[in-house]
């Protein structure tokens, strides 16, 4: 294997990192024992600067280029971003129109009606008094009604009813978990 560049970053299949390389965990290393990464890295990725530097994160986190590309938002160097999950709020569902039309015929019968007990043969009625001082009025009559004979129409308003519960929901690709290392010491990095 060629001698890696200093700081640069690898996959490895193991749960540990070889020597002179160390894992991206966002570990804290000191400046004194590690000065050419940290004159490469400084503290892009955390620390004081002046005994200590971070190294990358990486733990559960993908690497992407950083900058701009075509119809994306920019990525700043080191930045880190993005979530295991999400949930979606009613402003970013797409709009919807919730529309309907209520058309009810119920059975009326233009007769005198004969009973206030409603029943599967019993139908709405011209109400008469009950029979006696008190007694509920009669509203319901045996005889069927004409054909097409029904209430005069009315509107109902409809009322749509909220979904989903709110609950997260996770935005991973599958994935397979390995480690990610950086060298430590190496080939110093020149510039073209």
């Amino acid at each position: 294997m060629s001698e890696p560049f200093i700081g640069e970053i690898k996959m490895f299949a193991g749960n540990y990192a070889p020597r002179n390389y160390a894992l991206c965990q966002g570990q804290l290393l000191a400046v004194n024992q590690n000065q050419a990464l940290f004159a490469l890295i400084g503290t892009t990725y955390g620390g004081n600067g002046s005994t200590t530097f971070g190294l990358p994160d990486l733990q559960g986190r993908v690497p992407v280029g950083w900058g701009q590309g075509a119809g994306l938002q920019p990525v700043t160097f080191g930045e880190k971003a993005g979530a295991q999950s999400v949930t979606l709020t009613s402003t970013q569902l797409p709009p919807q129109a919730i529309a309907g039309n209520v058309s009810i015929a119920i059975p009326a019968s233009t007769a005198d009606a004969g009973t206030d007990t409603p029943s599967n043969t019993a139908y709405l009625a011209k109400s008469i008094d009950g029979a006696g001082s008190g007694a509920e009025p009669y509203v319901y009559t045996t005889t069927a009604p004409a054909q097409g004979q029904t209430l005069a129409p009315f509107n109902a308003p409809i009322v749509a009813q909220t979904s989903g519960g709110g609950q997260a929901f996770s935005v991973l690709n599958p994935f397979q978990a390995v480690s990610f290392i950086i060298a430590l010491t190496g080939i110093w990095p020149s510039r073209n």
